[in-house]
């Protein structure tokens, strides 16, 4: 959420009950045009919370010149002082999915070590994983699943950079219910693995994202094996 709108369309987003109180609306207000100022960040948004056991982390992201590759993430536990998250890398990423349970909310804090099994008996694997490297990964990952934009709301310009399309006015009624009208706005991974005919039908200006089309549906790998098992579908 853009932080010009954040007072505007905070209360769209509050229907699971994880709202912001009156006071710490106020310190975004402040803070995120101290921070955008400081780091000196094009636009600046605001991400989310995670709530953790002993203190919630309040996440935003700012971005420099390119929408998408120069996207940097901070995290506050009083939505005034704000630090910055390190790049999360897949190591970073595969390290932090083994750790289980809740945040505590100490970034410092540094999980039991974790047994991994590597397939050989006489060299298990131990992982040791503090908190601020799982907060990476795990905005890393909602991003790579969730974040989603609509297909031209961006550009790629011809110097390899992401810019909103300001001629974007939203996607026609006949397209909106298409899910190749939606890209992952995340690195591409599955786009230059496509065949050289489907990669010749796409417009290189607003077709460099993965497509929602491409996804793997695994609810329905699901209800194919249960039919081919013969269980019923409940």
């Amino acid at each position: 959420m853009l932080a010009d709108y954040l007072n505007q369309y905070m209360d769209y987003v509050g229907s699971n009950g994880l709202m912001l109180s009156p006071e710490q609306r106020a310190a975004l207000q402040i803070s995120l045009e101290i921070a955008k100022k400081n780091y000196k960040f094009n636009q600046i948004y605001f991400w989310g919370k995670i709530v953790g056991l002993n203190a919630d982390y309040f996440i935003i992201q700012g971005v420099e010149t390119d929408e998408l590759m120069g996207r940097k993430s901070l995290y506050s536990s009083n939505c005034m002082d704000w630090k910055l998250l390190p790049p999360a890398t897949d190591e970073m990423i595969e390290r932090s999915m083994h750790v289980k349970g809740r945040f505590l909310g100490d970034p410092s804090h540094e999980y039991d070590p974790i047994t991994v099994k590597t397939g050989d008996e006489e060299a298990d694997l131990e992982l040791r994983v503090k908190e601020e490297e799982r907060l990476t990964a795990t905005i890393e990952q909602i991003n790579r699943e969730a974040a989603i934009i609509p297909r031209g709301a961006f550009v790629k310009t011809p110097l390899e950079q992401i810019h909103k399309n300001r001629s974007f006015e939203g996607l026609p009624v006949t397209e909106a219910g298409k899910l190749q009208s939606y890209l992952h706005f995340t690195m591409p991974l599955k786009l230059k693995l496509k065949s050289i005919l489907s990669q010749a039908n796409l417009e290189e200006s607003i077709d460099f994202l993965n497509s929602l089309e491409d996804d793997e549906l695994k609810v329905a790998d699901t209800l194919d094996q249960d039919k081919a098992s013969g269980k019923p579908n409940l």
